[in-house]
């Protein structure tokens, strides 16, 4: 049997059924799908029926389908919550990946269960605590140092995972309540307005402003290509990539990227082996810079270096292509080396005291090449180029064309070796065809051995039969003949023994494909990791509360949605820093004191407190109780910060 501590599984993320099948095929070990509700990001829910197809795709693959339960639920909830795990577990889901502790005092499926990363996994103890409670895969924060990882995978022996690629949420997951407060929309109910996007101005303690008008909580985008094996070696083995919400190219091409990246490292590490069965092959070359990003950062994982902060713009800015040469009334010349090509979509950002400073964008009707680059003629909403458009002004591609269309056509295929055994039996033939994990299945046929008259042609045309696999999900890797002599075989008896071998094949890797079932949780309960909750532990129905006070908490608050809080509360705990940002780090300059600055956005005011010692930024606002939402459990009184 394969070591889990030695398998690897590239996780990638499906928006839908359409999305789930093609990052299977472009070498996902894994898919995450939200169900038709309680998933974490609204805007991506799936009937059950489609969960059970794209489970029986997958599972010809021996990849697995994880559904996403991971928001926190109220007390009507938990029921319909419950029969939806049981629908996804008999639809053919492998696991549910969930936030809400209450789910676990409920009568569950026999399904593995995997701590969403909204449970804010940061230590040791937490992740051994969850693993004790029964969870079999746990996401652990983004925010996480190598020797961090390298800590909990030493406490632990559950799979590990960890987001490699894709957006950053500024705060801990888990712990941001920021949308709530602004917008009454919860992002732990899968809501998130986003508010951590929009512009703000910095105001200093003094009251002066540092920065105006920049999108100060938007961070860069995770890329953890050149980390791979660090992580591996620290203990990750399902490696992440965000992107519910994200259109088909970036799931195509993103997972693909890591697909031959983790390949690569198979290649040379034999110990190791990925977790699904199949070998994709793309008509494209991945390019994750031409899909959407907001720049790339590798975050803390290599503890804090350069910035990460995405200030200029939350939206994708795109490649650099060049500079404008002239202007014409409706066209302009670009300086550049890239490839235009019409339908390609450009932007840059413009400059001089009368523009906003946001993100412009055009798409190209019509690119000619000229010396040394090209003359444009954008599409223009009334027949004249964009004023902020100057000569010198920064080009930058976000939609190349020519690459899109690429992704639009089928663009992988995933195929499973084999290999095929041919052989003779006293009253006729014998075909076995054995996969890539020895699961082997034998069809045969009666007919009699009638001496083929040319020996080698014979055995060359029984070789080409057998490999015509056609729209199976197999590739003939070895072709044996262990026949006496060439015997002859009329080509319908062959392809109907192939053809039976196949759907014996397909049977016998059905049976063999097994669901893990739920870990056990440890007996009697294990003492939660602190004895105290307060609102961050979002605590949000009778269930929840149950759990914990069976893991020996004393003291529980309710979660943030339930608008009990009194005066101005921590908003969101992130280890993004503005003052390490514009440089007023007092571990950077000496004799500066980290004293509160001011973020505004409108009539919109945070107070931004700094905690020097976990290197962390607290943004604190006021509760707005008009956006309260129902909820029967009770607070207890707790003046302190958050436990756990």
């Amino acid at each position: 049997m394969i070591s889990i501590r030695k398998t690897l599984e590239l996780l990638a993320p499906a928006k839908n059924l359409l999305f789930g099948k093609e990052a299977i095929l472009h070498g996902a070990d894994a898919v995450y799908i939200g169900g038709p509700a309680f998933g974490a990001r609204s805007g991506a829910g799936n009937p059950v029926a489609d969960i059970e197809n794209l489970a029986d795709f997958a599972h010809r693959y021996h990849a697995r389908v994880l559904v996403a339960l991971n928001t926190i639920l109220r007390d009507d909830e938990l029921e319909d919550a419950r029969r939806l795990a049981w629908q996804t577990y008999e639809a053919g889901a492998d696991a549910l990946i969930i936030q809400d502790m209450g789910l676990l005092e409920l009568d569950l499926p026999p399904i593995e269960l995997h701590a969403s990363t909204q449970t804010d996994i940061r230590t040791p103890e937490k992740a051994r605590f969850l693993q004790d409670c029964g969870f079999s895969q746990i996401v652990l924060a983004r925010e996480l140092a190598l020797p961090q990882i390298r800590a909990i995978a030493e406490k632990t022996e559950v799979t590990l995972e960890y987001f490699v690629h894709g957006a950053l949420c500024v705060s801990y997951s888990g712990l941001c309540n920021l949308s709530q407060a602004t917008t009454g929309r919860s992002a732990n109910r899968g809501d998130c307005s986003q508010a951590c996007r929009l512009p703000y101005t910095l105001i200093d303690g003094e009251g002066k402003p540092i920065a105006r008008d920049k999108h100060l909580l938007s961070l860069k985008d995770n890329d953890q290509s050149a980390n791979l094996q660090p992580l591996i070696d620290a203990g990750i083995r399902s490696f992440k990539i965000e992107g519910r919400l994200k259109d088909l190219s970036y799931v195509k091409n993103i997972t693909a990227h890591y697909r031959i990246l983790l390949d690569s490292f198979l290649a040379e590490h034999p110990e190791f082996c990925r977790s699904s069965s199949g070998t994709s092959t793309f008509s494209f070359t991945p390019q994750p810079e031409k899909t959407f990003n907001r720049g790339s950062t590798d975050y803390f994982l290599n503890e804090r270096r350069d910035d990460i902060g995405a200030f200029d713009s939350p939206k994708f800015i795109g490649e650099t292509l060049g500079t404008v040469r002239s202007l014409g009334r409706q066209s302009f010349d670009l300086d550049t080396v890239s490839a235009i090509h019409n339908g390609d979509g450009i932007t840059f950002f413009p400059s001089g005291p009368h523009t906003t400073g946001e993100l412009v964008g055009l798409r190209i009707n019509r690119a000619e090449p000229i010396p040394g680059g090209y003359r444009l003629w954008p599409s223009l909403s009334n027949g004249r180029l964009p004023t902020e458009l100057l000569p010198g002004t920064a080009i930058r591609r976000n939609h190349d064309q020519d690459f899109e269309r690429r992704l639009d056509k089928e663009s992988a295929h995933r195929l499973i070796p084999v290999r095929i055994q041919l052989s003779e039996t006293t009253d006729g033939f014998a075909l076995d065809i054995i996969d890539d994990r020895d699961i082997c299945a034998t069809a045969t046929i009666v007919q009699a051995h009638e001496p083929a008259h040319d020996d080698e042609g014979t055995r060359t045309r029984l070789r080409e039969s057998l490999s015509k696999l056609g729209s199976t999900p197999y590739r003939a890797g070895s072709i044996t003949l262990d026949l006496a002599q060439a015997w002859f075989i009329p080509a319908a008896v062959l392809n109907g023994l192939r053809r039976s071998a196949v759907e014996a094949l397909d049977r016998a890797r059905k049976a063999a494909y097994t669901r893990l079932p739920r870990r056990p949780a440890v007996e009697p309960p294990v003492p939660y990791i602190e004895d105290a909750l307060n609102y961050l532990g979002n605590v949000f129905n009778e269930k929840s509360r149950r759990f914990y006070e069976r893991h020996g908490v004393r003291v529980i608050e309710p979660a943030y949605e339930c608008h009990q809080e009194k005066g101005e509360v921590s908003l969101m705990i992130t280890r993004h820093c503005l003052r390490y940002s514009f440089n007023l780090c007092p571990k950077q300059i000496k004799g500066i004191a980290p004293t509160p600055m001011l973020l505004q956005n409108g009539n919109e005011t945070l107070t931004l407190r700094f905690d020097c010692k976990p290197c962390e930024m607290h943004v604190i606002g006021r509760l707005r109780t008009r956006r309260s939402i129902p909820i029967t459990i009770q607070a207890d009184s707790y003046e302190n910060g958050r436990s756990g």
